[in-house]
């Protein structure tokens, strides 16, 4: 039986996009985002529908546990990051016959419901189970299967590498040559940029005054930006009790994402510090506190990082754990261009905000190495690529599609 979202979309013959990703950290999600959003605005005017869906932790019970343990870990143990990245590219789950026969029934029923055009994989533990149902379904050469790589530099994730995925878009010439050595084709393999989304952008001095005071905050004031991530936690909140003990001309903003507990602990530590602090929970609008900060203290994820520079906004990275090998290029690109700086204790973000504050010299040098660290346009030539494999509809072929689902 058809579900109405199906027939409506055959009856317009509206090109259909599904993208896999994973709440893993927040870095999937945010790609995500921006590539619908991308669709939508690069392509005003033209139909299509885009649907996203959190591939891992919706298709078995045991594969969302195994998504509360990945972000437990990420909150509680960071430095426990690098023996879950060692196993994951030693035992590929990803690849596994006792994950594919739980989740199997997920994707097929997906297909079944919705019949997307092209698949988008912004996730490497999702593209093998679907390139999987693709070919058992026979649809592998009318699908074309898509892999948006959020990891931008050599050292990440075997997992991202599948044969069965038509196109790579990567952020770098180091991450072509990851998937490369392997395995993956060089033909099959794009250098896009990182998918950020376009409300991430410098706002100009006037409109970060504006953001300041909106937040209740001195709109003239060195503002620092203190993000604790989508889980909230790692080292972020022991950086955040140094900064706090502080004698400084500053102002901050603490983001404790989606753990309410380090939200309580934020705001009671923000009474006893010598200046002003917003502390706030999990937020849609991170674009919004980045535009009012005049620099960001977080780790060194992939979409973060490059939302930062987006909002042309230097870095604090907790290098307190040494970074996982997908982020240690996003360090090494930091530092090398002066766009940031690499904390290794805690200790000593007094001294840097406090120089930050005080050299405007070297503030200044800092924020203008932000400018171009990102290739710019990304986020369209991505949507370009994704939009230009969907195959032309018409209406004999995607009943033919339907029937081969149906019969499977």
């Amino acid at each position: 039986m058809r579900s109405q979202i199906e027939i409506e979309a055959m009856s317009q013959r509206i090109p259909k996009i599904l993208i896999l990703s994973s709440d893993t950290g927040g870095g999937h999600r945010s790609a995500a985002a921006a590539i619908v959003a991308g669709v939508q605005k690069f392509f005003d005017g033209q139909s299509y529908a885009v649907r996203v869906v959190k591939a891992v932790e919706e298709s078995h019970a045991i594969t969302a546990r195994m998504v509360g343990i990945y972000n437990w870990i990420l909150r509680n143990r960071q430095h426990w990051m690098k023996y879950l990245y060692w196993c994951m590219n030693r035992f590929r789950p990803e690849t596994r016959e006792f994950f594919h026969k739980r989740c199997i029934g997920y994707v097929t029923e997906i297909f079944e419901r919705w019949c997307p055009h092209i698949v988008v994989s912004v996730h490497p533990l999702t593209q093998h189970l679907f390139g999987r149902v693709l070919k058992e379904l026979k649809l592998a050469d009318r699908i074309p299967l898509v892999s948006v790589v959020t990891d931008p530099y050599y050292g990440f994730w075997r997992g991202w590498a599948c044969d069965d995925v038509t196109l790579y878009l990567v952020a770098s010439d180091e991450a072509r040559r990851q998937l490369i050595d392997y395995g993956i084709a060089p033909e099959r393999i794009k250098i896009s940029g990182m998918p950020v989304h376009h409300k991430f952008a410098y706002p100009g001095e006037e409109a970060a005054q504006a953001a300041r005071q909106a937040l209740g905050l001195d709109p003239d004031k060195f503002t620092v930006f203190v993000n604790a991530g989508w889980e909230g936690g790692g080292n972020i909140p022991q950086i955040f009790r140094e900064l706090v003990r502080g004698q400084l001309e500053v102002q901050a903003i603490f983001l404790a994402g989606k753990n309410e507990e380090l939200r309580s602990d934020a705001e009671a530590l923000a009474l006893d510090a010598s200046f002003p602090i917003k502390v706030i929970g999990y937020s849609e609008h991170v674009e919004q506190l980045m535009g009012a900060a005049n620099v960001m203290i977080s780790k060194l994820g992939g979409l973060t990082t490059f939302e930062a520079f987006a909002c042309r906004l230097p870095i604090i990275a907790d290098g307190i754990t040494t970074p996982m090998p997908q982020e240690a290029g996003a360090a090494s690109l930091l530092v090398k261009r002066g766009a940031g700086v690499l904390l290794q204790r805690a200790s000593d973000i007094v001294p840097v905000i406090r120089r930050m504050v005080e050299d405007t010299a070297h503030y200044s040098a800092m924020r203008a190495a932000t400018i171009g660290l990102a290739i710019p346009n990304a986020t369209r030539f991505i949507v370009e690529e994704i939009t230009a494999l969907i195959p032309a509809p018409t209406d004999a072929a995607e009943k033919v599609v339907l029937a081969e689902v149906a019969s499977a």
